[in-house]
């Protein structure tokens, strides 16, 4: 049996972005309570995660030699 293979059309910075709108705007829909609350703590995860990456892809951080 073999793999499917699925290519990624956005890049993963992006995709997180795109995540993250979509969660704030599905967020401001709902009224304040836990549901939204965690929804906003998926936004600020996304938004960290897409800043990690941009910290590790930088070209100012070098591997230890």
């Amino acid at each position: 049996m073999q793999r499917r293979r699925f290519k990624n059309v956005l890049s993963f910075p992006d995709r997180l972005s795109q995540e993250a709108e979509r969660l704030r705007a599905e967020a401001e829909k709902l009224p304040h309570g836990q549901e939204r609350d965690m929804i906003l703590r998926k936004v600020r995860q996304a938004e960290t995660a897409a800043h990690v990456h941009e910290w590790l892809s930088s070209p100012g951080l070098r591997a230890p030699e």
